[in-house]
């Protein structure tokens, strides 16, 4: 059984993948270009690590049904080539979410030390400019938090719409499973049927001595002919 790659799941699932990688890669260079002691700056380092955490799960659940075909590449259409092409795909995924992962990590560490320096030098500022400062954080901190919950609903919308391809793919499975296990059983019970009749049979024209089978033989000729006429003279 093969399919087209517009309809193998493998490669839908792949392209969710693939647009979220786009998506993370497209808000890490926000990030890189965001200076690190802003609120932006923090919403965008929590939006990437929950990005790549998404992104990286995704994979593991494509990788599974690499696992799953490479048993019997064959029943599933696949070559070894495809099998291969698939798997230094799904490496090429994890090592871009990786890179990004280890990027954002180390300028979280690097963001702690430098905002703990800025809130040493804060501190020298008036009462009046800490109101003004506080007030405009607030305000963008609101308008960041809008757009996070905005994206992360696209992001769960995203996630169960590949959990569903999952599913589907491995009840696909599972019914493909019972049907080769219903047609091994009815192969070996239509076989035992086939060797007790010809036992029977031999048997049979072994008792019947040689003018029985002539007698045995001309009966099932005349029968013949006469299933013949039945069905194709009348």
């Amino acid at each position: 059984m093969s399919m087209s790659s517009a309809q193998d799941p493998f490669y839908i699932v792949r392209e969710e993948i693939q647009d979220s990688i786009d998506k993370l890669q497209s808000t890490f260079h926000g990030w890189e270009q965001t200076a690190s002691n802003t609120g932006e700056y923090v919403h965008l380092t929590k939006e990437l690590l929950t990005s790549c955490e998404s992104i990286e799960w995704q994979v593991d659940e494509l990788e599974k049904t690499i696992t799953v075909a490479s048993r019997d590449p064959a029943y599933y259409g696949l070559d070894e080539v495809e099998l291969s092409r698939r798997r230094n795909w799904t490496g090429s995924a994890r090592n871009q979410v990786g890179t990004v992962r280890r990027a954002v990590e180390k300028g979280k560490s690097n963001s702690a030390t430098s905002k703990y320096q800025d809130t040493s030098r804060t501190n020298l500022y008036s009462a009046q400019d800490n109101d003004d400062f506080i007030s405009s954080e607030s305000d963008r901190q609101q308008l960041l938090m809008r757009q996070q919950d905005e994206e992360l609903d696209e992001l769960s919308a995203s996630v169960q719409r590949i959990g569903g391809v999952g599913l589907t793919i491995h009840e696909e499975l599972s019914g493909q499973e019972r049907i080769l296990n219903d047609l091994s059983l009815e192969m070996e019970t239509t076989s035992n049927r086939l060797d007790f009749v010809q036992k029977r049979v031999a048997m049979v024209m072994k008792k019947a001595g040689i003018k029985g089978q002539i007698m045995l033989i001309a009966f099932l000729v005349v029968l013949f002919i006469i299933l013949f006429v039945l069905v194709f003279l009348t």
